[in-house]
């Protein structure tokens, strides 16, 4: 379970499309001065230099909703947050689509920013979720097979 002060509100996997806004919604309280947002998106190249991507098709362990929840309320535990909130997609995914979406709230920005940033690297870290890359060449490949999730 997390720490009393901060609470996972949301933690999942999804086929549907995802955004921040959602999530930015479900972390909001009166009390919480500041609301950290990262919205994850497709981007149009390759970081390996491998060329210009088309599409990415993410795949998930089937236990990887548990993970995603588990990987929430480890960050939690340790947080200094209020609420936070996070959604990775999984399917076919064009560029500009969000892939991880993070939401967190707290009194004072700086718990925000340390936890949402904590929670993505946590998630690249842990998550069981893989990433084919399709290229505009045609070709294709795998990223991060024989590790824990997606890079």
């Amino acid at each position: 379970m997390s720490a009393p002060g901060c609470v996972v509100v949301h933690a999942g996997i999804s086929d549907a499309p995802i955004g921040v806004e959602d999530l930015r919604q479900r972390v909001l309280g009166p009390a919480h001065g500041a609301v950290v947002t990262f919205d994850g998106v497709v981007r149009d190249h390759d970081t390996a230099g491998r060329g210009a991507v088309t599409l990415l098709d993410y795949e998930a362990h089937p236990e990887a909703a548990a993970v995603v929840r588990q990987v929430a309320e480890d960050v939690a535990a340790t947080s200094g947050a209020a609420r936070l909130a996070v959604l990775h997609r999984v399917g076919p995914l064009l560029v500009g689509d969000c892939a991880l979406a993070v939401a967190v709230s707290a009194a004072h920005r700086g718990d925000a920013f340390a936890t949402a940033a904590a929670l993505v690297d946590a998630v690249k870290d842990r998550l069981p979720v893989w990433k084919h890359q399709h290229f505009a060449d045609g070709s294709e490949e795998w990223v991060g097979l024989g590790e824990p999730g997606p890079r």
